[in-house]
């Protein structure tokens, strides 16, 4: 390397190839000159020609031995691109940043004079790599040592690191920033590595300067008397000063920017004053608001907003800032009339109810934050008439009560009407004039707005309510009345039927009587579920497997034209429901989807969990909050219209032809669910199918089950001894069913008492002196019922065994009786042979 390093030059670097390659050319132009010199010489017979020219073939001999190495380590380079080679030396040289060569053995190849500046090194031999030169230093070891294998990889890398002391100045005690890199450069001659190093310590100083700027602003901003916020295009909050973060209660350090919404903080009603014009001439103005910000501990706050939409390259779209002035008593710079003004523009944005004054066009002139959420911004900022907003049906009287404020009458009518927007509102106005206002006034009448839609709501579901619960009791009650009937039919027929055999010519006669009882029977039944007072035996069950089972069912009911689909989700929650029931209810909703597709179509049944969130989603206010499992049944059919689908849950309501239905089918199905707890509704339009939705309660199973009551239930098909000699107590009040059930007991061998009431049944009891094994009593009676008649007699005979008769569920009276009370129950119409059946099953126990 020697022959190639300048110490004293500004301009030159401490090792320099390029300056040996010059010299070699150099030696090579001097030898020939002197190889033409001694040619000459010996021509002209000199004696020492000869010799001359021997000396002067060994000294090029040399020259080009060495010329050939400095060729292959590229000293020189016999290529006409000298004056870029020149540039590129020159601005490396010149550079401002510390440039080091090495080759792939680690050898130093180049180092401009930056690099002896910053690492201190004043001559070629002083020069150092930056890993021998930092290899003990603490601080940048680590940095290096990562630099240093990047290089062994051919890989590009950037570290940053700090020293205590300069490199170039030992003495100086001030701490420094380094910057270092390396990256690889292929030559024709193999890989070299570049490392570049740069003092980089009066950029970090401007950088802290900077930093420590920053805070101090960010710390004038937090300490300020005012409040401070910004908020993206959503009304998240990007960022707050300490001073609002401590009226509101918000933690600084757990807060997280567009965590939360400045929505939070405000109370409902006036969340549409936030929003912002969305185009416009003032859709860049300042604004100010007046209103009530909510503090985490529930307390209210005053305050005006003086809000700033920002319109720069640099916030995000919908940024806006903030300022929050407290306006509460506390503040003693207000005036009483700024503090009165605040009081009342609070308490005008703060109404729970629509407040506008109009002009004479009926347009609004000021409007508080509910006008602006029911009529919208445009009514709010009169530019269109509040009676624009109005459903046609209300809005001639809204005219003319608007009309009779305008003239001064005092005493206006409220007026109703439906508003048209995202959803319709039902509203109820009232106007009122303003007094002494004249001609040339622009403020006229002041109108009042109450959004009374959840209670519409309310009244047409408690009417609805009202009016199906009306339906049920009527149904109920000609049930029960005419089960007493079917009763009496049924037992008369069983009596025929034993003294006539089947070639009897009556026989025939007698069966299709019983036939038609039973039929009737199974109406009444279905009058029953909707009245929900049918008997039911619910047990756990899992809806998909119930819907599985049934699958060959319902596809022979959806018949040949129709196409059956089953969409169930995984881990269905179980439900509390009759089985059998149950079956009914899905085996009656897929028929009815059947005929409403006369040319066919697809029949969808799914199941899934609805959770407490999703089902309020629905929207359906009779629903309450819970879990529920969904059964959906849903066609492709004609769909109905809204007064069809009104009325489809009325009893013996059908739109089928006459003598096609009973128009007890949907009623049955209405009850069943309603009295399993849970909730049914239909989705329809005119042609675009329909859906019924089935809501069950989600059923969380208890460890231990307790059963209120044990009903009688036995094969009444089976061949049993169903004789006996007990003594049996009956209760009936309906002469020809007691006459009918004393008969058939009486038959078996019992010894029947009958009582036509409790009261009578009493003194019967008291009569035979308690001798009574099994009483058999009908629920509803004059006087006393039966549950009545049951704790009275079991008040002096505990053990006594009871069976009650009833057209009505067992829920329906049990819940009358104290728990844990044991009974037995038969369901009205049965037959002899079910009585019987009854009886003695309840004796044997």
């Amino acid at each position: 390397m020697d022959g190639g390093a300048t110490t004293g030059s500004a301009d030159r670097p401490l090792i320099d190839r390029a300056t040996a390659a010059s010299g070699v050319r150099r030696l090579l132009m001097l030898g020939g000159s002197l190889m033409v010199l001694a040619a000459l010489l010996a021509l002209l017979g000199n004696a020492y020609g000869g010799i001359a020219l021997l000396v002067i073939f060994g000294g090029l001999a040399m020259a080009g031995l060495a010329a050939i190495f400095a060729t292959a380590l590229g000293f020189v380079q016999f290529t006409g691109r000298i004056a870029e080679a020149s540039i590129a030396k020159d601005f490396l040289d010149t550079a401002r940043t510390g440039m080091l060569i090495l080759d792939r053995k680690g050898r130093i190849i180049y180092a401009n004079k930056a690099y002896g500046e910053i690492t201190g090194a004043t001559s070629a031999a002083g020069v150092k790599t930056l890993e021998r030169l930092l290899a003990r230093e603490t601080e940048a070891s680590e940095a290096i040592y990562h630099l240093a294998n990047l290089a062994r990889e051919n890989r590009t890398g950037q570290r940053e690191f700090r020293l205590p002391r300069s490199l170039y100045d030992s003495t100086d005690p001030t701490p420094h920033w380094y910057r270092a890199s390396v990256r690889p450069l292929n030559t024709s001659n193999g890989t070299l590595h570049a490392w570049q190093i740069l003092d980089i310590t009066s950029e970090r100083k401007h950088q802290e300067s900077s930093f420590q700027d920053l805070q101090h602003a960010i710390d004038y901003l937090d300490r300020a008397p005012a409040g401070f916020f910004a908020t993206d295009g959503n009304l998240k909050i990007a960022y707050l000063n300490a001073t609002l973060a401590d009226w509101l209660g918000v933690d600084l350090v757990e807060f997280r920017p567009f965590s939360r919404s400045i929505l939070e903080f405000v109370p409902e009603a006036s969340h549409p004053l936030l929003a912002l014009p969305q185009d416009g001439a003032n859709a860049l103005d300042t604004t100010a608001i007046d209103l009530d910000l909510i503090t985490k501990s529930g307390r209210s706050l005053p305050v005006r907003l003086l809000r700033k939409p920002v319109a720069d390259d640099v916030a995000a779209p919908g940024t806006v800032r903030t300022l929050v002035l407290n306006r509460s008593g506390d503040n003693h710079a207000a005036s009483p009339v700024e503090v009165a003004e605040a009081r009342f523009t609070r308490f005008f944005n703060s109404s729970p109810m629509a407040i506008a004054v109009l002009d004479r066009q009926g347009r609004a002139v000021r409007s508080n934050a509910v006008f602006r959420q029911i009529f919208g911004n445009e009514s709010a900022n009169g530019t269109a008439a509040i009676e624009s907003s109005i459903l046609a049906a209300g809005r001639d009287g809204f005219q003319q009560a608007l009309g009779s404020a305008m003239e001064g009458q005092a005493g206006v009518p409220p007026i109703d009407a439906e508003i048209e927007g995202e959803r319709t509102r039902a509203v109820r106005f009232y106007v009122s004039p303003i007094p002494n206002s004249g001609a040339d006034t622009e403020e006229v009448v002041i109108l009042y707005g109450v959004d009374i839609t959840e209670q519409r709501a309310l009244e047409e579901q408690f009417a609805k309510s009202q009016k199906m619960q009306a339906i049920g009791n009527l149904a109920g009650g000609i049930a029960h009345d005419f089960n007493n009937v079917l009763t009496i039919i049924t037992a008369s027929v069983d009596f025929l039927l034993l003294n006539h055999r089947t070639g009897d010519p009556s026989f025939q006669d007698l069966l299709l009587i019983k036939q038609s009882a039973n039929r009737a029977a199974s109406l009444v039944r279905q009058l029953l579920a909707y009245s929900r007072r049918q008997t039911m035996r619910p047990k756990m069950l899992n809806l998909t497997d119930v819907v599985a089972d049934m699958h060959l069912l319902l596809k022979r009911v959806s018949g040949d034209h129709a196409k059956l689909e089953r969409h169930h989700a995984r881990d269905l929650w179980p439900v509390m429901a009759d089985i059998g029931q149950f079956e009914q209810v899905i085996t009656n909703l897929v028929q009815n989807a059947r005929d409403a597709m006369p040319d066919g179509g697809t029949i969808t049944i799914s199941t899934r969990n609805v959770e407490a969130a999703e089902a309020a989603a629905f929207g359906y206010a009779e629903m309450t909050e819970g879990d529920y499992v969904l059964a959906e049944i849903s066609d492709t059919g004609t769909g109905m219209p809204v007064e069809v689908a009104e009325r489809i849950f009325e009893p013996f309501f059908t739109t089928k032809d006459i003598g096609k239905g009973t128009g007890l089918g949907l009623s049955m199905v209405y009850g069943i669910v309603k009295q399993s707890g849970g909730f049914i509704f239909v989705d329809t339009k005119p042609g675009e199918g329909t859906t019924f939705r089935i809501f069950l309660p989600r059923h969380i199973p208890a460890q231990v089950t307790a059963t209120k009551s044990d009903a009688v239930a036995a094969p009444v098909n089976a061949k049993v001894d169903l004789s006996g000699t007990a003594s049996i107590l009956l209760v009936e009040d309906e002469d020809h069913v007691r006459a009918g059930n004393v008969r058939a007991l009486k038959m078996r061998g019992y010894d029947v008492h009958e009582a036509a009431s409790g009261i009578e049944a009493l003194e019967v009891m008291e009569e035979l002196d308690g001798k009574i094994e099994l009483v058999v009593s009908d629920v509803v009676m004059p006087e006393m019922d039966g549950p009545t008649l049951l704790r009275e007699m079991r008040k002096t005979r505990p053990e006594l065994k009871f069976i009650f008769v009833s057209g009505y569920a067992e829920d329906a009276f049990a819940k009358n009786l104290p728990e844990g009370e044991k009974f037995g129950f038969l369901a009205k119409p049965f037959s002899l042979r079910e009585l019987a059946v009854a009886v003695k099953n309840m004796l044997d126990e």
